[in-house]
Formats: structure tokens, sequence, C-alpha cells
């Protein structure tokens, strides 16, 4: 498999070299993609027990922790777009949600959903938001940006609990994980700020309760699709949507293995030292760098393993979260390839927000105190969580309260906010 990885690497660096020529960058563009998929199809002749194995790995995942995790939130997310809560929440909380991230209110119900539930949850509900026209095409890119984020019980669970045996990092990885999305959210929100705004949902004066149940019931018949129908289009996408994910899954977890079997990570850690020198981490943190890279629980599991410094563990782990590898970006493309969200941003966003994630990682160690009272592990933990009945109503009932948290939060904030608001202009009027 030598000269396989020898023909990639030299068509990467031609690629490097004449990549600012457009017309031969688009000849060349078809040609690599070409040579790539020929080197996946030779490398599964050559190792088809290490791909069916994969496949095997990747379907399993699929089957008893991502499909019936996500099920019930992708249903319930279509059935309340249905009955026109995200209307509701896009009057209440558009004097938060426009001067904070500069996004249309109904953003809320998408950060929230997408804050708690996990990939790709976020991605899905901003393309129906566009859909829908609740936003234009520069308010999804911002919202997609820093609404599509990993799960809490990934985080908590497989990778501070079952992978580096300290349920104590599970709070730092959290906290830097949602503190960088809030910051790219932010910072985003400079993002082309010349760009015309969707109007806001509903009337613009009046009680803002009055206004948002309104608004609800003028969405909700608009929508006019009886409740039967309702949920069985709710069901029919949400499936749909799942499938996508089981395919993604699957397809990266035998490139990635493809890739190990054949000495490609390998070959490429090897040259990304400086990269990890550059941040001030351990080179035996490359092979976790480059696989990190393409998937993100791979990437976070040869990063626990890794004889490297806990600090730099996880340190490297919340970069990898943020940026939440390839296998995640190519879920987000096929999603949005039927609107006019461009995939750019999101790229760019993930990179920064793994920068700042591992940073924020940085800063926090030492007052969070992570490694205190650390637990062994056996050395051959098993890293997936074997799925069952007790492990699905857990996790149910863990990001529907977090969930349900987050939106009340969201909502008292914007109640507040909105309050004094009114009165700050009622006394101004007064004065006046």
């Amino acid at each position: 498999m030598q000269w396989i990885i020898a023909i990639l690497l030299g068509l990467c660096i031609c690629w490097i070299l004449i990549a600012r020529h457009n017309l031969v960058r688009r000849y060349f563009g078809t040609f690599f993609l070409a040579a790539a998929g020929i080197a996946l199809a030779l490398s599964m002749v050559r190792a088809p027990d290490a791909a069916f194995d994969s496949a095997m790995s990747g379907l399993k995942v699929w089957w008893e922790i991502v499909f019936p995790a996500l099920l019930p939130f992708f249903i319930g997310c279509e059935l309340l777009m249905g009955f026109g809560v995200v209307n509701f929440m896009g009057v209440f909380l558009e004097p938060l949600m426009r001067p904070l991230f500069n996004v249309p209110g109904a953003g809320s119900f998408v950060m929230a959903m997408g804050l708690a539930s996990g990939y790709p949850i976020g991605a899905i509900l901003t393309r129906r938001l566009r859909q829908q026209n609740l936003c234009n095409q520069v308010e999804a890119e911002r919202l997609l940006a820093f609404c599509n984020t990993a799960d809490p019980l990934f985080m908590v669970g497989a990778v501070a609990v079952a992978m580096l045996g300290n349920v104590k990092l599970g709070a730092i990885i959290a906290a830097a994980h949602y503190l960088s999305s809030l910051v790219v959210g932010i910072c985003l929100r400079f993002y082309k700020p010349n760009a015309p705004r969707s109007p806001q949902i509903g009337e613009p004066r009046g009680n803002i309760i009055v206004r948002a149940l309104r608004e609800l019931y003028r969405a909700r018949r608009r929508d006019g699709r009886p409740l039967g129908q309702l949920l069985g289009d709710a069901v029919k996408n949400s499936v749909n949507s799942l499938l996508m994910i089981g395919g993604f899954i699957i397809l990266f977890s035998v490139i990635m293995r493809m890739a190990t079997v054949s000495g490609l990570v390998s070959l490429i850690a090897e040259g990304v030292d400086w990269i990890l020198a550059l941040f001030g981490l351990s080179p035996a943190l490359a092979e976790a760098f480059v696989s990190g890279i393409f998937e993100i629980t791979i990437g976070c599991n040869v990063a626990s393993q890794a004889l490297a410094p806990i600090k730099e563990q996880v340190i490297l782990i919340s970069a990898i979260i943020a940026w939440s590898g390839f296998s995640v970006h190519a879920q987000v493309a096929a999603i949005i390839n039927d609107t006019d969200i461009r995939i750019g941003p999101y790229l760019l966003a993930r990179a920064f927000q793994a920068v700042v994630a591992g940073g924020i990682t940085w800063l926090l160690w030492n007052y969070m105190s992570p490694t205190a009272g650390m637990i062994t592990v056996p050395v051959f933990l098993q890293t997936r969580t074997e799925a069952n009945m007790a492990l699905w109503w857990q996790r149910m009932a863990y990001v529907s309260v977090r969930g349900g948290l987050l939106l009340g939060t969201i909502l008292a904030i914007s109640l507040a906010y909105h309050t004094l608001t009114s009165l700050r202009f009622a006394v101004f009027r007064r004065k006046a």
C-alpha cells in the first residue's frame, strides 16, 4: 500500500502548487477524487476483513446508539416546528438573539436543541429555518457555525468516563466546548455585517407574550396539516435523515480503518509535529491529531491512549470535539445541499472553535482541578457503552431536561431584557 500513499501525497503536493489556476484546479479536483476513490477500493480489496469489521462496527454504533438516541428528538423537533413553536420563540427571543448573535429569534430553538442534543440536529434545524424563510442565507450560516455542537453525554460519558477514566474531566471538556461555541457565535455576528436582515416575525409592537402566542396560532394555521399527516411527515423525514447519517458513519469508519491499516495515518502524523509544537503539545499526540481531523470518536480515543501528559490529552480532545471531524462535516454538507447555505463559513468556524476550545481548556485547567480524585480503569476498557433500555431512557431524560432548562433560561433572559428595555424607553418618553 505504500505506493498508493505516495501517489496520494504527490497529488496533494501538486494540488498546492497549482491551486491558483482555476481551470487546472477544476480538472485536478476531479482527478484527485477519482484517485482517492480508487485507492479506497484497492485498500478494501487488499484488506477485506478490516473493511468488513469496520463497517459492522459503524453499523452497530448507528443502530444501537445513534438511531434510538436521535430519532425521538428529530421527530419532536419536526412536530414543534409544525405546531408553530419556533415562530413563538422567534417573537419571544428576538430581543436577545439579534443583538447578541445577529440572528433572528427563531434561531434560539436551533441553539437550544443543538447544544442539548448534539450533531447534527443543529444543521437539520438550520436547514428547516432557511427553507421556511425564517432566516436568510447569511443568518443561516452564522447560526450553523455555532449551533451544531457535540452531545453532552458523549463528552461526559464516552470521553471523560470511558476513555479518560475520570468523570471530573467531563466538566472542563463540556465547559470549554460550549464556551467556545458561544464565543464563535458572538464573533460571527460581525460576519458580513452589512448583509440584509430577515424581517422580524409577527407584529413589531405590543405585548411580547401576546404577540408570540398570536404568531404561534398563525403559524399553525399556515401549516394546515392535520395531526396524522404532521406526525407521518415527522417520522418519514427523521428516518431519512438518520439513514443518511448512518451511511456517513459507516463510510468514515471504513475510511479511517483503511487509512490506519495502510499506514497513511502514521505517515501523515510524522509530518504534523510542528503543528503540535506550535501549541506546546507533545509529538506523541500526532496520530490522535490526524485521526481527529477525520473522525471525532477515533481521534478522542487515540488521544486518550497517547503517551502524553493528561493536560495535553484533554486540550487536544477539546480541540478535536470542537472541530468534529470530516465525518460530521460530510453530514452537514449533505444536509444543507439543497439550500443556499455555504459550507465554507462553517468549516472556518469549526477550525476557529477548535483553537478557542483548546485555549479555554488550558485556561480552565488549574481552576477546575479536573485531575483531583483520578480513578483507575482497565487498560482495554470498552469505550462504547452497550445499548439498552436503561441507557436510552437515561439519555432521553438527560437531554430533555437540559434542553428544557436551556430554553427556559433563554426565555427568562429575553423577557427580562425586553422588560428593562421597555421601561427605559417609557422613562425616556416621560422625561421628554
